[in-house]
């Protein structure tokens, strides 16, 4: 008798979508019928709600990430030559933003639990900035960095804190308080792979200080208030109302999304807990009422054992992934920078690995994930 292979993509967003077909095109309508597609009434409903949900006074829509982390650094005057202190261990974008204004990124070591930086790693690395003008930590895989400390770290510097909260919204810190609602300025992602994703780009900016709203709402029109007339320069980064729109749905499905992530995760850590010492290091949750959210769900394997089992995880039909496989020190665009040492953060690319955790799943796909990992390093 053959059995039929279990296949396990790392995500699939065809199930989701179809769980929504019947919400989601109609709307597409309504805005195709309108032609209002850029900014527009949709937008301010979408920055209404993620206003509520994050915690923050304001929410500003914009076109991506990364057009976030660049309108917040714009509207807190980082000039080139600047510091600002971010992770090496996180996407592109982070550092990207950075560099883009000419500013130096300088690059912070991770904890090698959460793999966020933290406020050591940031103190240790601003006693040799000259001219440090923000910090930027990122939530990395949906788990905050400890905001309290590196709050207070930052105050003692004397510099704002810019949230990388793009994989992150709806994580909660050890206060309860929202990724996204402490800081000087939050930055989200709605990249279509996020837990809350469009269909295509989109981002979205919070902060609790008005004035700075009102400026990046200006900077993200090209640094005008009204049509023609520009107080400074700014970029083209407008929200699609398409996007908007699409998000606004999503929005009201995000809580149970979070919920079958956290259940997922949970039945990971069960098996592998059960399998006793066989190399693996599993990501906790943290204690309530901080919240882990999941955008991944990052095992670590010991003893160099890492690309061997992905090799054999493909071969079993099971999708993963390394983020990052290269540490953003490491990058070739990035080389006149130096810095310390990141032993932590080079570890992690060594070790880490990426399993799928989307809230689809069925417990069938999660235990043959799990199960084909530990027979194989057993």
């Amino acid at each position: 008798m053959t059995t039929t292979k279990i296949s396990v993509p790392l995500l699939d967003l065809k199930l989701q979508y179809e769980t929504l077909r019947a919400e989601v095109e109609p709307m597409l309508h309504e805005i195709c019928d309108s032609q209002y597609f850029a900014l527009g009434p949709k937008v301010v409903e979408l920055e209404n709600e993620i206003s509520a949900y994050v915690g923050a006074r304001r929410a500003i829509g914009c076109a991506s990430g990364s057009d976030a982390l660049l309108l917040a650094l714009m509207a807190l005057d980082v000039k080139p030559g600047d510091e600002v202190i971010c992770p090496s261990f996180t996407f592109f974008a982070t550092a990207g933003a950075i560099r883009r204004i000419g500013a130096v990124p300088v690059w912070a070591d991770i904890d090698p639990v959460t793999y966020n930086i933290t406020a050591d790693t940031i103190a240790e690395v601003a006693k040799n900035c000259t001219r440090l003008k923000a910090i930027m930590p990122v939530h990395l895989y949906g788990q905050t960095v400890d905001m309290d400390s590196v709050l207070e770290t930052a105050s003692s510097l004397g510099v704002p804190v810019i949230e990388d909260a793009a994989q992150a919204i709806g994580s909660r810190d050890a206060t309860g308080a929202m990724a996204g609602s402490r800081g000087t300025i939050g930055c989200f992602s709605f990249y279509p792979t996020k837990n809350l994703g469009g269909f295509g780009d989109g981002g979205m900016i919070t902060t609790n200080d008005d004035a700075l709203a009102d400026r990046m709402t200006k900077l993200r029109v090209h640094g005008g208030e009204r049509r023609y007339y520009h107080s400074e320069v700014g970029i083209n980064s407008r929200l699609d109302a398409l996007q908007a729109g699409v998000l606004l749905i999503k929005l009201q499905y995000l809580e149970k999304w979070h919920a079958s992530r956290a259940k997922n995760a949970k039945l990971y850590n069960d098996i592998f807990g059960a399998a006793g010492s066989i190399g693996l290091v599993t990501p906790q949750p943290p204690t309530v009422p901080a919240r882990h959210i999941w955008n991944q769900y990052i095992l670590r394997v010991k003893d160099g054992k890492r690309d061997e089992l992905r090799d054999h995880l493909t071969d079993q039909g099971i999708g993963s992934d390394i983020y990052y496989p290269v540490p953003l020190h490491m990058q070739e665009c990035f080389a006149d920078l130096g810095g310390l040492p990141m032993p932590e953060t080079e570890r992690a690319a060594l070790e880490t690995v990426a399993l799928p955790i989307f809230p689809e799943l069925e417990t069938e796909q999660v235990e043959h994930v799990a199960n084909t990992i530990v027979s194989f390093l057993k």
